[in-house]
Formats: C-alpha cells, structure tokens, sequence
C-alpha cells in the first residue's frame, strides 16, 4: 500500500482481499516544446478523431467529455489530494511487473495520467518509457520517476504505433472508459513484440454498486423513474474472452476490492469528479434534482453506512495479464501423451516406494 499518501490517515488492512481507506472528514490533485530538465519529453501524435455520437456502432462514452473531464481535474489546485485511488493500483500493477524476472527495454503506458506506474517502476526493469493519454494537462504534470519517458498526446482508442513495438504495455484506470474495448486490446496485442506482455488494471462491474444503488432508488421515490448515473462497466466472465479474442495466452485475470470510507455521498461525488472519473456516458442525465440528492445521502447512509457515521465506496478492480505469442514459450502436451491416469494419482506413493526399492 505504499501508493497510498499518509496525509489520508487511512485505517488500511487487506480483509478478505479488500482495502480499507478512512479519509478524514474534511478531505473533500499547453504541451511545453521544452521540458523540464528530466522530466522526459512531450510529443503530439496526429490521431483520427475522438468518438462521435452517429460514428460507431459501439459507441457508449462521450470521449471529449472524458478529456475534458480529465484536464478539468488535473488543472484544479491541489488535484493531488485526489490521486489515492490511482496510485494504490498503479502501485499493484508494479508489483505484477516485478514478478517478472525480464528487463524490458521499451514500454508503454496507455492512459498514464500523471505517470502512478512510472514512479514505481527503475531503470533495472524498464530502461525507456513512452506514456499515452488523451488528456493533455495530465501530461503537463508527471510525477518524478528515474526512467526516461517520452510523453505522447494520443487516443487510447486508437493506439498510433506500429507492429512489434514495445517490450510490456501497461495500462491503469484508463480501459473502461474505451468505446470498443476489444479493437483496443487488439491494438495492444498489435503493439506488442512476440513475447511481449501486457499488464493492466479497469474497473470492474461492481464499482460503486453502493452509490448506483442509493441513487436508483432515490429517483424512483422522488421522480418516479430512474437514469443511469454510474458508467457501465466490464463484467470479469467477459474479460478473459476479449483478451483470448484479441490474441493472448497464457493469460491472469484476477480481481481486487478497495473500499474508501468518506463522510457520505456529496464527498464520494466530488473525489470522483476530482479523479476525472465522473460519468461520461451518452445516456447519462445531466442533473439530479435537489431533492433526489438529498434523498440518495439519506438511504446511502442507511443502507450502507458504517458505526462512525462514514459511508464506503467500494472500486472493484480487475487485473488482466496477457502474453503475445512466440515459440519459445510453454505449450499444453498434446492430447493423450499422458503417461498417468487421473486414478493413478492415488496410488503415487506406493509407486514413487516401489521404483526406489527397484534401485
């Protein structure tokens, strides 16, 4: 947990896989031609159009309210406050790099926001670093790290690199916010050398199922109806059959729950409107009714609310880990060459006896 900023006095401990994070109570972080010295460099890749509404048949989120939503948020005073989240999991997809005993030589970051996987990362795992975000003012503002980076002005959607580029592909927190999620993973797989791996981190279905919950029921008293107020996200059972799809193996999918506990609902919307994860889809209402709010605090409090009067926000967050195919890599023995039965595996050590009394 060593993302996690200590000015959060959190109450942090895995129990049953999850994260808890207790914020106190007031707890509400142009592309320069010349960088800073160190801080990498800046580059704007000429890429095809964002999203529109009538332009694609799998077309869910508006992409220039997201990039809006993202540069709003970077260029707030004080935006680091809300950074906790993204540099927890940028800090746990690291933890999955060094796992792998690999130096890799080139390596990119899809939606880098202010760079919460370079920091963790040195220069004995990645020696060069390109970082991806569609957002410019995130890109004005990374955090230090002692890889050399090379920033890129550019749509998740459409990756602009060609084939057999890059070592590793790394990816946090940006994914589920992509319209055709399995033309980006082919992308990624495009990018990739043989043997390259990629490794990333979204959202998962049960994100904020409290807040979502509070709200529908909040409009059904007071409107009569509800809308839709938190994005749709990726369910898990989905997310190893895009990625196999897309042309990976040997692939990891496994999933994790951060709970932050805040003061009630008003403070779980201004941090996600602080993280640029606000709502961005097209169906999306565009305000809630004073009353359906105030309503949506009271049942969240009710419903979900712990002994101290906070609420908890739970982000499940999914990990993917996919490998490009090559030759040098572990294959499945063909069908029938196994020299045991399932049933032998009973009488193992009567066997294993057996063969040592023979020598």
């Amino acid at each position: 947990m060593s993302g996690i900023p200590c000015r959060l006095r959190y109450l942090a401990g895995l129990r049953g896989g999850r994260l808890h994070l207790h914020l106190p109570l007031n707890l509400t972080r142009s592309l320069g031609s010349r960088p800073p010295p160190g801080s990498g460099s800046t580059a704007t890749l000429r890429r095809r159009p964002c999203s529109s509404r009538a332009g694609s048949a799998m077309n869910i989120f508006d992409r220039k309210m997201k990039r809006r939503q993202k540069n709003w948020a970077s260029s707030i005073p004080g935006s680091e406050r809300y950074d906790y989240l993204k540099e927890e999991v940028g800090s746990r997809i690291v933890d999955r790099v060094f796992d792998i005993v690999r130096t890799f030589p080139v390596a990119l970051d899809i939606g880098c926001g202010k760079g919460h996987i370079a920091e963790h990362l040195n220069k004995d795992i990645v020696q060069k670093l390109f970082q991806v975000d569609i957002a410019e003012n995130v890109l004005k503002h990374p955090v230090e790290t002692e890889i050399p980076t090379y920033r890129i002005l550019a749509d998740e959607e459409f990756l602009p690199f060609k084939e057999n580029t890059f070592d590793l592909i790394l990816s946090s927190l940006c994914l589920h916010w992509v319209n055709d999620l399995p033309h980006a993973f082919k992308l990624i797989n495009y990018s990739l050398k043989p043997d390259g791996v990629f490794i990333g981190a979204m959202m998962g279905g049960e994100t904020l199922y409290e807040l979502r919950c509070s709200l529908q029921l909040a409009e059904l008293e007071r409107e009569g109806g509800f809308a839709p107020h938190i994005s749709p996200f990726t369910a898990v059972t989905d997310l190893g059959n895009l990625l196999e799809q897309a042309g990976f193996n040997m692939l990891t999918v496994d999933i994790d729950e951060i709970v932050v506990n805040y003061p009630g609902i008003f403070e779980v919307m201004e941090d996600l409107r602080g993280m640029g994860e606000s709502n961005c889809a097209w169906s999306r209402k565009p305000l809630l009714h004073r009353d359906t709010m105030l309503a949506a605090a009271a049942i969240y409090k009710e419903m979900y609310g712990n002994d101290d009067g906070s609420v908890p926000a739970t982000f499940q967050i999914l990990y993917m880990i996919g490998w490009k195919p090559h030759e040098s890599q572990a294959k499945p023995a063909h069908r029938g060459s196994a020299t045991l039965s399932i049933g032998d595996l009973g009488k193992m050590s009567e066997l294993i006896t057996k063969k040592n009394k023979e020598f």
